[in-house]
C-alpha cells in the first residue's frame, strides 16, 4: 500500500497566497528585495511595499508600517536586520496574517517562537523565490 505524499507547508502556503507585504523593499532594482518582489510580482502575487522611506514601487503604494495597510495579507516577508523582526512579527501577530517568511541569514528564534505560538506558519533563514522556483517550474 503507497503511502500518500506528505503535505509540504510551504508548497501550500505559496500555492494559496496571493498578497504578500515585503518589509523592508528597497525601490533600488539592485536590492534583493526589489529583486525577490519582481520576480513574487510576475508570478502573480499582490506585493505591498512596506517601507517608511519610499512612497512607491512596482507600481504599487508603500506603508510605513504592516498596520498602516488596510488589505488582508498572507504573507509578511521580512528583509530586515534581525534586530528589527520581532517588532514586524508583533504587527503580524496583532494583525493574525497567517504567514512570516525571514528571508535567508534573517535569523530570531524568539521571534519565530512567539509567532508560532500565535499560530502563525514561520520560514526562516530561506529565501522566497528560491522555495517558489524549486516547487513551481
Amino acid at each position: 500500500m503507497a503511502l500518500a505524499p506528505q503535505s509540504d507547508p510551504i508548497t501550500e502556503l505559496l500555492q494559496h497566497a496571493k498578497t504578500i507585504a515585503v518589509v523592508g523593499l528597497s525601490d533600488n532594482p539592485l536590492r534583493p528585495s526589489h529583486g525577490v518582489a519582481v520576480y513574487l510580482q510576475s508570478q502573480g502575487y499582490r506585493i505591498i511595499p512596506v517601507n517608511p522611506k519610499i512612497e512607491s514601487c512596482l507600481g504599487e503604494k508603500a506603508y510605513a508600517s504592516l498596520r498602516d495597510v488596510p488589505e488582508k495579507i498572507d504573507i509578511v516577508d521580512i528583509f530586515r536586520q534581525p534586530e528589527f523582526v520581532e517588532e514586524v512579527v508583533d504587527q503580524a501577530i496583532q494583525l493574525k496574517i497567517p504567514a512570516v517568511w525571514m528571508q535567508e541569514e534573517i535569523i530570531h528564534d524568539e521571534a519565530a517562537e512567539k509567532a508560532r505560538k500565535a499560530g502563525i506558519l514561520v520560514v526562516m533563514d530561506r529565501c522566497i523565490l528560491e522555495e517558489h522556483r524549486a516547487r513551481f517550474r
